[in-house]
């Protein structure tokens, strides 16, 4: 993540790319404070001006107490985004294949989609330079979070986003083709090019264990990968991946592939996609689900505490056999190992071992090492393997999972010399290296290997055993095993000497994004040249390449420039004319990379302006946007904490909080979710409602200036939060969740219909599922409709279940009648009722709609990425808009 504007709540925190709201009890000291306690340490002796030293601490939040405070919540915290598929059980295979089946004998209506957002993203683009913005901070172009990366030595170059598929580029870089548009499930895993025939691999289903992840459809091959594409039949074995997550591909002697998943470790030859995958190996088969191929011999049988409590063994058995990483000794392809653990912790952690994987699971056996301070027992958590090309050596970065609350969870940087698995163990590298190495995190409160368990990559020089480079936050690299490192991708620029945000007077070189997840060696321009895979899209440099004093690379550059990596992660779009007179302005919430804003959008999806810019920085959350006008926005950091604006927030050259063209909105609910919902009366766009454990409203929202606009009309409940709202006319509905996780699930929906606030009676035909979207009809405040997440009971394991995924009301909420109709049984987010009667709906997988007085649905237009749609909004230039998280934001002609 990248630490955002500042807000009372917006304090320098986060995992997982997802920022964490101090909580209530936690206090915060004044601004003066803070720079003194901040600046004592962290910018003593380094001859900062007191502009800069202001500027810096204002962006950062400049609290490292606070930080260390709220990183302790934040393994748990940040899964709240993937509880709306999961909750009360979890996935069970072959739903998303069935869906996509479901999906594909639908009929279609006219019209084309057209990607709004296909053009440049500049991050530190200068007219978006609020005071509240982390423009200038030094990433450049940016995309969405590239989680996979393969290369070969002739310019080719494949990036697998986190939910937008595979690209291609044969320039080394710009100039994207997206190769996998017809496949099922564009969550990427890993992206590997056989090294035997040079076929390219992708294992789909993220295995980031967090809020944003989703899994896959299994593992597939494209034979010809410089000219083709990937499709359905590409798949490797049947169904016995899907509804996994595959972290990594691993290949052993060129004839077999292993693939670390979060079910054990499964194997396969590697010359064909023919035959099943083989079980290899998971520490606690109790915990396994059923497992079948496509003619439905059991491959696994389920284990005892699978089949048995339902409301506590799946609940427990997506942490129970995680591997994250496998590696092939290069010496003796027989002989594997395996990382296999919870990021938090468990009996199980720790390094495992083959000498021959053809013996089945008994030949496995885990091994006792010590790893500096700590041995091989539950305290050993994510950890990736890199093997030097001969095998000699055996490199090893480890997370400790009794850190995880701390200010790093990094347990260090490892190597076995003599590249066994068994050790000896040397540590050439710990937080307090690594951040004196020219890191921009401090080693207080929020420091080096912070979000170790989910920040990693660690990559060999296949020329020279001694040339690593290790992803964390930010990307390090040695040239002598370890003596000496670089922080070649430093954070951000801010705090570094060469910073100024006056761009004639920033001297600092392209820091790239933060949060590394990918590495791959290839070539561009006949040169050899290591690419990085973050939350930002894809960074290069070339494999020998040169770093200032500092330790920070002169020679990064973003491979994102031209808008062609299309992989933008939005949690919502919103849409107004534009205040020029001139076509609409198109805004939208993003995964670690700020809220977007792009003008002039034409209705044939044309733009007049060349590149997006990033209005707010950070995580950008839910999002609203007059209608009237576009530039008067509601911007959500997380948790709640918003932003309104009169100008899109444009203010170039801010130098003190007085210029800003923002203010907050912050209401300081007790219990919001991380994306905390947010929007506008339909029917009177000058009021707004919002959802944390109290419902909130504000009329003349636009001209608010602080929070004392909020206020508050309802309390859900102690413990629940708000997962949709909307509102016409003064007729609102709010669902919640809480508990929201798998232990105790509950659900619910509060309304004004009627005349005053209430909590409906839910009956058991009404799925116990999360409530994901909201909408009413604007003649008529009894008359609303609900859009339910998660699959139905047939694919989630766990109690109460229910079916459908759009349900009615016609009477205020006192009966719901299912109207799902035709729809496949796919995970739904966001619903829409259109001034004609029509309804749109999004789900995982694509858009529906269902015409007026239609009882069947048929899929939206044509030419829609196969990705999660998660927020769909009616634009007054007569389209609709979806915000899809891993393909941008899209437009279509209102049916």
């Amino acid at each position: 993540m990248r630490v955002p504007r500042t807000t009372r709540r917006s304090i320098i925190a986060g995992t997982l790319g997802l920022a964490l709201a101090a909580t209530a009890a936690g206090g915060y000291l004044g601004r003066y404070e803070l720079r003194e306690k901040w600046m004592e340490h962290q910018f003593e002796g380094r001859g900062y001006n007191a502009a800069v030293m202001e500027k810096a601490l204002m962006i950062a939040g400049g609290n490292p107490a606070e930080a260390q405070k709220e990183s302790k919540e934040a393994a748990t915290l940040a899964e709240q985004f993937a509880q709306a598929r999961t909750a009360p059980g979890i996935v069970a295979p072959g739903a998303y294949g069935n869906a996509f089946t479901q999906l594909s004998a639908l009929p279609h209506t006219a019209g084309t989609w057209q990607e709004v957002t296909k053009v440049p993203y500049n991050a530190d683009d200068a007219r978006y330079r609020d005071w509240y913005s982390n423009s200038s901070g030094g990433a450049g172009h940016v995309t969405g979070r590239v989680t996979g990366l393969a290369a070969d030595t002739s310019g080719h170059v494949y990036a697998a986003g986190a939910d937008g598929g595979v690209w291609r580029s044969s320039q080394g870089g710009g100039a994207w083709t997206p190769i996998a548009e017809a496949l099922p499930s564009l969550s990427g895993g890993d992206l590997q090019l056989a090294g035997s025939d040079g076929s390219l691999w992708f294992a789909t289903g993220e295995a980031n264990t967090g809020g944003t992840s989703y899994v896959g459809a299994g593992v597939y091959r494209l034979g010809s990968p410089t000219t083709g594409s990937f499709s359905p039949s590409d798949r490797v074995g049947g169904k016995e991946l899907e509804s996994t997550t595959i972290g990594r591909l691993r290949w052993g002697g060129g004839s077999t592939v292993f693939a670390a998943t979060n079910r054990g470790i499964w194997y396969h030859a590697a010359g064909s996609a023919k035959g099943d995958w083989s079980f290899g190996f998971a520490p606690n088969m109790s915990w396994m689900p059923e497992i079948k191929d496509d003619a439905g011999k059991v491959l696994v049988p389920a284990g005892s505490n699978w089949s048995g409590d339902t409301a506590s063994g799946p609940t427990n058995a997506a942490y129970k056999n995680i591997v994250n990483d496998i590696a092939v000794d290069p010496k003796n392809p027989k002989h594997v190992i395996a990382a296999i653990g919870w990021r938090s912790g468990d009996t199980y952690n720790g390094f495992y071992e083959t000498k021959d994987f053809t013996k089945g699971p008994s030949s496995w056996q885990k091994l006792s090492v010590t790893l500096g301070g700590i041995t091989n027992t539950s305290d050993v958590g994510y950890t990736t393997f890199a093997f030097s090309k001969t095998g000699d050596r055996l490199y090893a970065m480890v997370q400790q999972p009794s850190k995880i609350a701390g200010s790093s969870s990094l347990a260090g940087i490892f190597v076995s010399r003599t590249g066994s698995p068994s050790g000896p163990w040397n540590q050439i590298a710990n937080q307090q290296q690594l951040h004196n190495s020219g890191s921009a995190l401090d080693r207080k409160g929020y420091g080096v290997g912070v979000q170790a368990w989910y920040n990693q990559f660690l990559q060999v020089d296949p020329a020279n055993a001694d040339h690593v480079w290790a992803g964390l936050e930010e990307v390090f690299e040695t040239k002598d095993a370890g003596s000496h490192w670089s922080a070649v991708s430093p954070y951000w620029n801010f705090y570094f000497p060469c910073w100024n945000i006056d761009d004639g007077k920033n001297t600092c070189p392209l820091a790239g994004h933060p949060d590394q997840h990918s590495v791959t060696v290839g070539s561009a321009g006949g040169t050899p040249v290591v690419f990085f895979g973050n939350d930002g899209g894809v960074y290069r440099r070339p494999v020998n390449g040169q770093v200032n004093a500092n330790g920070n690379a002169t020679d990064l550059v973003s491979v994102s420039t031209d808008g062609t990596l299309g992989a933008l992660q939005y949690y919502s779009a919103s849409v107004g004319k534009d205040p020029s007179g001139t076509g609409v302005v198109v805004s939208g919430g993003l995964q670690d990379n700020g809220v977007s804003n792009l003008r002039k959008v034409a209705p044939n999806g044309s733009n007049g302006d060349t590149e997006m810019g990033s209005n707010f920085g950070g995580d950008g959350g839910d999002g609203a946007a007059d209608p009237r006008n576009g530039c008067n926005q509601l911007q959500e950091y997380v948790y709640l904490s918003v932003k309104v604006t009169n100008n899109c927030a444009e203010n170039p050259g801010a130098t003190s909080e007085a210029d800003a063209s923002s203010w907050s909105l912050d209401p300081s609910d007790p219990n919001p979710r991380f994306i905390a919902p947010i929007g506008l009366d339909g029917s009177k766009p000058d009021n707004a409602i919002f959802g944390g454990q109290y419902v909130w409203t504000a009329s003349d929202v636009w001209k608010a200036r602080d929070a004392s606009v909020m206020k508050k009309e309802f309390d859900l409940g102690s413990g629940h939060s708000a997962t949709a709202v909307a509102m016409e006319n003064g007729a609102a509905y709010v669902s919640w969740c809480g508990p929201c996780n798998n232990a105790g699930f509950a659900r619910g929906i509060a309304t004004n219909a009627g005349g005053t606030w209430h909590q409906l009676t839910l009956d058991s035909s009404f799925p116990n599922r999360f409530v994901q979207g909201l909408a009413v009809d604007p003649a008529n405040g009894n008359h609303a409709y609900a859009a339910i997440n998660g699959f139905s009971r047939r694919f989630t394991e766990g109690p109460g279940a229910g079916v459908g995924h759009v349900y009615e009301t016609i009477d205020g909420g006192a009966h719901w009648s299912d109207i799902s109709g035709n729809l496949p049984d796919v995970p739904a987010s966001a619903v829409k009722r259109l001034s004609n009667g029509g309804l749109v709906l999004g789900t995982d997988l694509t858009t529906f709609y269902r015409a007026p007085g239609a009882t069947s649905w048929q899929v939206l237009g044509t030419g829609l990425p196969t990705t999660v749609v998660m927020d769909v909004e009616a634009g007054p230039d007569g389209n609709l808009y979806v915000a899809t998280h891993g393909r941008g934001i899209w437009s279509i002609p209102t049916p």
